[in-house]
């Protein structure tokens, strides 16, 4: 394919990904509206955000695969015109229970576009450093969107109504289905067997139970379902896991952890995604309950950390040419420790412009991870795997997101907790008991209530340093055992490794 063609070919895949990671994020502002409208009670509310993830989680691995074996290009058009219809058909719900299972639906369709996006990179760009400047154009538009996406929602709830939230993608997938089939190459994998039904029913329970279970932690005050959700997802991932090996043409290739490198990037896009999804919850959390700003001031304070992962997803090519691939993921992670660590002082007159400066410090230095680690996983398989490894990519990043909210968010609780002296479970129930106590006595448990919430942003600051110190010195380590040929890691310099 001619390189114009190539970079006109990836602005067409940037331009779904940059809307939709900003209809994802706008959500969150429209849901309040939206519920007023069609009177959706406090557990549909939780629904209607969270059955699109849900949905994408779990069949991501299967649309991975699915578009090596049929086709890329055609998933990815099958997928756009979907989620057009889809967007549609959501802004025009009429009431709660349609829009969960349109929802649910669009997150059907969302589970083709990531893994089919970054697949088809990699087969548009065979030049190593071209092709690492389109992942890092690629992930800068993922993170952007996200930054952008309450931007979007703040101007369009102003104007019009909730489901103008919704419509913000269709023009983005109506020049995708216009031009993906001119400037996009098709791929196939025209050795690979049908889809075994066993493995995608498997995969999909394991991955469901699992990150309902991880969500639901957040929220149940007697984690019993949530447990048997975790260990009946894990049991059914250890049945997947088995089938896997032994299958000559496995959904997911559990074979390519056996590269140190590949393995190394998919744990640091876990733990990555627990820290960046621990502190954003409780910064934004901050921003509105300790510093009182509103849900859409604190989105927009709350941008530098998008937009700081985007700055570092576009320098992460220059750095790799600078020196080793390994040396500036590991560098960009120190970086982000410290940025973390910045999150410890934060209290007094100077809290916002500390938080702000932490966040985007923070953020930051993930760049090279996000876009060096992600070409180094999808090139390190043959171009006839490069969806799947995509997906398990996608799915790592996904599944740290949802730790980080369950596992972060519980241990500032039990910080919280344990500074009230067990007078109170959350800041927001403080502040409502603060309104029916006298005066005084209300401004003190506030001011209490305020400085336990900070403590636990402090405890979140030293558990994200230590993550992302941890990851430096693991991938590091994670060398390869031998030196591999560009042939078979055409994302991975052999000479900076």
């Amino acid at each position: 394919m001619r390189v114009n063609r190539a970079w006109l070919g990836l602005v067409v895949l940037a331009l779904p990904t940059l809307l939709v990671a900003m209809d994802a994020t706008a959500l969150l502002l429209a849901l309040p509206q939206l519920s007023a409208d069609l009177g959706a009670t406090n557990v549909q509310q939780l629904w209607i955000s969270d059955s699109y993830g849900f949905m994408v989680a779990g069949l991501v691995i299967t649309m991975g695969t699915l578009g090596d074996r049929i086709g890329r290009r055609r998933l990815l058009m099958i997928g756009g015109a979907a989620f057009a219809v889809l967007s549609v058909v959501a802004a025009f719900a009429a009431g709660p229970l349609m829009l969960i299972v349109v929802r649910a639906l669009l997150g059907v369709a969302g589970a083709t576009l990531m893994p089919s996006t970054l697949a088809l990179i990699t087969d548009m760009f065979r030049d190593q450093r071209q092709r690492g400047q389109a992942i890092a154009i690629w992930a800068t538009c993922q993170f952007t969107g996200g930054a952008l996406g309450p931007v979007l929602a703040g101007f369009l709830l102003q104007h019009f109504w909730w489901g103008s939230v919704f419509l913000a993608a269709v023009p983005a997938m109506a020049v995708l289905l216009l031009a993906g089939p001119i400037l996009l190459p098709e791929f196939r994998d025209d050795r690979a067997g049908r889809l075994d039904p066993a493995s995608v029913a498997l995969s999909l329970v394991a991955v469901l139970s699992m990150v309902y279970g991880i969500k639901q932690l957040t929220v149940e005050s007697v984690p019993v379902v949530p447990a048997v959700a975790l260990v009946a997802g894990a049991a059914v991932g250890f049945v997947f896991v088995r089938r896997q090996l032994r299958l000559e043409t496995p959904l997911l290739d559990l074979r390519l952890l056996g590269n140190r490198p590949f393995t190394a990037v998919l744990v640091g896009l876990v733990f990555a995604g627990i820290a960046m999804a621990g502190t954003g919850l409780l910064v934004t959390q901050y921003l509105q309950s300790v510093l009182g700003f509103s849900p859409v001031a604190s989105a927009l304070l709350f941008a530098p950390m998008g937009l700081g992962t985007a700055a570092g997803t576009m320098a992460a090519p220059a750095l790799a040419r600078r020196m080793k691939q390994t040396t500036a993921i590991a560098g960009g992670l120190v970086v982000s420790a410290l940025g973390s660590l910045l999150l410890v002082g934060v209290g007094g007159a100077s809290a916002l412009p500390l938080v702000m400066t932490g966040i985007a410090v923070l953020a930051l230095g993930t760049g090279p991870l996000f876009a060096l680690g992600t070409g180094l996983v999808v090139g390190a398989v043959p171009p006839e795997r490069a969806g799947s490894a995509a997906s398990m990519s996608e799915t790592s990043n996904y599944f740290g997101g949802s730790l980080g909210f369950a596992l972060v968010g519980v241990l500032a609780a039990v910080v919280y907790r344990g500074r009230m002296d067990g007078t109170s479970d959350s800041l927001a129930g403080a502040v409502a008991a603060a309104g029916r106590l006298p005066a005084g006595q209300g401004a003190e448990l506030l001011h209490a209530a305020r400085e336990a919430f900070t403590a636990g942003l402090h405890v979140t600051g030293v558990v994200a340093a230590v993550i992302f110190a941890g990851l430096a010195a693991l991938i590091l380590t994670m060398r390869p055992a031998t030196r591999t040929a560009p042939a078979a890691l055409p994302g991975y310099e052999a000479t900076r490794s």
